[in-house]
């Protein structure tokens, strides 16, 4: 019988591509839920990587440090919320688009953990400038400029005013759906019923409509 380690040809010590998909979903997990404990700054990769049973190299051939890691963990929420088609091939009729866009991205926005989030990158953004750019990077530029491709498609901008500064619509849009930031930042958007947040949303969002469509 030969000793596997003759047979580097042979795949059957190589994870299966599900489980090193869980392991590293688990990361991710594992990494979320530390940075919300301790805070960015104060969370190590060595703490992650000891809570998560991997090596720390693991991380950084992955995701090449903890502000590729944070990346990651905000990446995989925004995709766990925006569960529908992807806006740049959805060809229903805009209000429907963004009404379902504005529904995903409130129901994202006042999740604890993204108000957790929020909460610790205004504390440490300004002694850290690598942890505001990655959650930047990770949350609301990748969202913006989901929104750009979308509203840049020809067949939605025939649907829009044509005097619009396009550069500027998708900021609106998201300021739009946000609404009242700084009452969850100050602990206050629990105070508010789920079906009169969602009651306000729609309000804002026809204001929105009223502004940008033909």
């Amino acid at each position: 019988m030969h000793d596997t380690a003759e047979c580097p040809g042979k795949s059957a010590g190589r994870p299966k591509a599900a489980d090193v998909e869980a392991r590293t979903q688990e990361l991710l997990q594992v990494a979320g839920r530390l940075f919300l404990e301790n805070g960015y700054t104060k969370t190590s990769l060595e703490s992650i990587a000891r809570a998560a049973h991997v090596a720390v190299r693991t991380i950084y051939v992955k995701f090449g440090g903890k502000a590729g890691l944070l990346d990651a963990v905000l990446f995989a929420k925004r995709h766990r919320f925006f569960r529908s088609q992807p806006m740049e091939t959805d060809e229903r009729p805009f209000r429907e688009v963004v009404d379902d866009f504005a529904r995903q991205m409130h129901e994202l926005i006042n999740s604890q953990e993204a108000v957790e989030m929020q909460r610790i990158v205004l504390a440490e953004a300004s002694t850290n400038p690598e942890l505001a750019e990655a959650f930047w990077n990770g949350g609301p530029r990748q969202t913006r400029d989901m929104l750009a491709r979308y509203l840049a498609r020809p067949s939605v901008r025939a649907q829009l005013r044509p005097d619009l500064p396009f550069d500027l619509l998708p900021a609106h849009m998201m300021a739009v759906i946000c609404g009242e930031q700084m009452k969850r930042f100050l602990g206050q958007e629990g105070t508010v019923a789920p079906e009169v947040a969602l009651a306000e949303l729609e309000q804002r969002m026809e204001l929105f409509y009223r502004s940008v469509l033909l």
